[in-house]
């Protein structure tokens, strides 16, 4: 029987049950919608009135529906040849867009960059796909498959049926280009407001007056006052400097801190006393840290309407971004933060302060190799080594072969990243297409490089280079990057726990062959996780409670925290009711992200594990190489692929039980 036949057959129109605010949809009766082929099924249900008709829908099937594997391969290279050159035409664009509002050598922004900061290229592209049809086209030759289905059918796919399952992907939802908009309006405001979220270190006061750090010290929240802290362990009168970061912090999540000291070199301030200063005269930030939370909830609330298969933005950034149950990470974090192993560790951690522990020791920083060296000193090398950006760049390919890579593959590698100096703390912006560079963005002060601006670009270059191998060296376009943000997390941390032994003259090491780097790994993932549990909690009070005011959105945050903290963290780090868990910048400028950082971990200790078999750097990086040009599968099956087995937090688990059996260097 001719196909075409068989599907004008199957075809009826029926009357509309969808749940989007679209117009009318067609859906077949149930025996029709039961025989016909899966992506028939998944076009006819998007299909609205102001399409056509049922003829002209019955006749889009007929022309477009591939009844060859030939014409099927011959559409899905047509199709990726498009997705890339307007994925990165559009990409090239926003680049361009935001210079002056994220980098340091463009223009200083004005008021027309800053609006045009939150535009969106491609938010009509959705739309205009759908209007001439190419969208319908691609759904009945390519149909969507859930995330259950690609991890059992997967286990037996080619690549070339994993590229297909992905063009899939690619118009399941049709959110208009308004809302769209509106999204990347919101997501660009919070951004600008966390870059310029600086505090002048020099202008903070203890209650008796005395001032602890230089006038010219200036750390951006949260990550450098994060890094500063990490710094201070083992540095003279290092406690009470530690003592007045975590108040800062707090400041910053009650939002009591004065508005005035926000990006200020002007306002003096005492952070211990400003609660009580505040009730006379000092105006405090206007709850504003969570107003921006609550535009970028709106946004998404305004997209659920249209998105009947995943309702929420919770089910959407979960289940098919990051494509892992949001409860599936709350379970499996929470077990490794109420291990027995945290105790294990953090007794060591006390050993080696020789006091008990406080709430910031959560970045404890000793088991790293620098937390031995003077980073004064490392910050003179790295400034020498890395005035600007420029001279990072020209350092690439020497990185590359220090980790392993051949020189051909290093200088190609290298040859798609560009570095630039960022306004922010620095971040990687990935290649879209293969006419593009990956940005690696970092943050350079007049002065050079220091060590932790240093660390943080190795992080990124880590970013880049697995940017540049899953787009240039992969085999289908539609497969290129990785199963989610976690998995470019773990090529990153990789890098970055190597970015002493990345100097000139130094030596390559093996990660999980020394004992403290497995322990800096397993505490690193103790602070973070308990971080990803508030976030991912204040998005589902969020959920529950759709008209809540700036205020309220604040006051239930630092419930959540303080509910994860004495669960979780008081017994290993004491006081009660702290609020320390809800400082992470990403909260507001990066919805949802923060649980990709432990899965990062998890990935990433795997990797390591597995990594750590190769003989020689040579072979490590080959490997490495082959690892991160699988692609964009789902993340269970990419994982076992690339080392064996589903992600899993068992190995660190077993790995900790056995150091903290043996002697433990003091």
């Amino acid at each position: 029987m001719n196909v075409k036949h068989f599907l004008l057959g199957c075809l009826m129109l029926a009357s509309c049950t969808a749940k989007s605010p679209m117009e009318q949809s067609f859906q077949m009766d149930k025996k029709s919608y039961e025989s016909a082929p899966r992506g028939v099924q998944q076009a006819a249900a998007l299909w609205t009135a102001q399409d056509g008709s049922q003829a002209d829908f019955d006749q889009l099937v007929a022309d477009y529906y591939c009844q060859t594997d030939s014409e099927r391969l011959a559409l899905y290279e047509s199709l990726s040849r498009i997705l890339e050159n307007v994925y990165q035409s559009g990409d090239m664009l926003t680049v361009e867009l935001l210079r002056p509002t994220q980098l340091t050598n463009a223009s200083e922004p004005e008021t027309p960059d800053w609006i045009m900061s939150g535009y969106s290229p491609l938010a009509h592209f959705t739309d205009d796909m759908f209007a001439n049809k190419l969208a319908f086209i691609t759904i009945i030759n390519f149909p969507h498959y859930t995330l259950e289905e690609k991890n059992e059918l997967g286990k037996h796919w080619t690549r070339l049926e994993w590229a297909y399952a992905r063009m899939g992907d690619v118009f399941t939802t049709r959110i208009p280009a308004e809302v769209k908009t509106r999204m990347a309006q919101v997501l660009a405001n919070a951004e600008n407001y966390i870059a310029d979220y600086n505090i002048y270190m020099g202008n903070l006061r203890t209650d008796d007056d005395r001032q602890l750090w230089e006038n010219d010290k200036v750390l951006l929240s949260h990550w450098n006052l994060r890094d500063e802290l990490k710094a201070l362990y083992g540095v003279e009168n290092g406690q009470e400097k530690q003592e007045m970061i975590y108040q800062v912090m707090q400041r910053i999540v009650d939002q009591t801190i004065p508005a005035e000291a926000i990006n200020n070199p002007n306002y003096v301030w005492k952070p211990y006393s400003i609660v009580e200063s505040q009730k006379s005269k000092v105006e405090s930030e206007p709850y504003t840290r969570y107003q921006k939370i609550l535009d970028i909830a709106q946004a998404y609330m305004a997209e659920d309407a249209y998105c009947p298969s995943a309702p929420t933005g919770i089910q959407r950034n979960f289940e098919e971004g990051v494509e892992i149950p949001a409860a599936e990470l709350d379970c499996l974090f929470r077990a490794l933060v109420g291990s027995n192993q945290v105790m294990k560790v953090a007794t060591i951690i006390r050993k080696r302060l020789g006091r008990d522990l406080r709430p910031y020791d959560i970045w404890y920083d000793g088991f790293k190799a620098r937390a031995s060296l003077n980073e004064d000193e490392l910050s003179k090398q790295t400034r020498t080594l890395y005035p600007d950006a420029n001279a990072f760049a020209a350092d690439m390919v020497r990185l590359l072969q220090q980790m392993g890579f051949y020189s051909e593959d290093a200088r190609r590698i290298a040859h798609h990243i560009a570095v630039e100096p960022a306004r922010g703390s620095g971040h990687a912006w990935p290649c879209l297409g293969r006419k593009e560079d990956a940005r690696l963005r970092t943050r350079i002060p007049a002065s050079g490089m220091d060590y932790k601006g240093y660390n943080i670009a190795v992080h990124e270059f880590g970013h880049c280079v697995e940017q540049v191998l899953d787009m240039y060296f992969i085999d289908h376009y539609m497969l290129s990057g990785v199963p989610n943000t976690a998995y470019t997390e773990a090529s990153a941390f990789l890098w970055q726990h190597r970015d002493l032994q990345l100097l000139p003259g130094a030596k390559m090491g093996n990660g999980v062959n020394n004992p403290d780097e497995v322990l800096d790994q397993f505490w690193s993932m103790y602070e973070i996780m308990g971080v990803s549990l508030v976030d991912m909690a204040m998005w589902r009070w969020i959920y529950d409670h759709p008209k809540a005011s700036a205020k309220e959105l604040c006051e239930a945050t630092m419930r959540i925290a303080k509910d994860i903290w004495n669960q979780y963290y008081e017994p290993i780090l004491g006081e009660h009711d702290c609020i320390l868990l809800a400082i992470y910048s990403h909260m507001v400028n990066a919805p949802m992200y923060l649980p990709n950082y432990p899965l990062g971990h998890i990935v990433q200790y795997q990797l390591e594990e597995h990594l750590a078999k190769c003989e020689n750097q040579q072979e490590f990086a080959q490997e490495y190489m082959r690892i991160y040009r699988l692609g964009r599968l789902t993340p269970k099956q990419w994982m076992i692929e690339a080392v064996g087995e589903a992600p899993s937090i068992e190995p660190i688990l077993r790995a900790v039980d056995t150091l903290c059996g043996a002697p433990q260097k003091q």
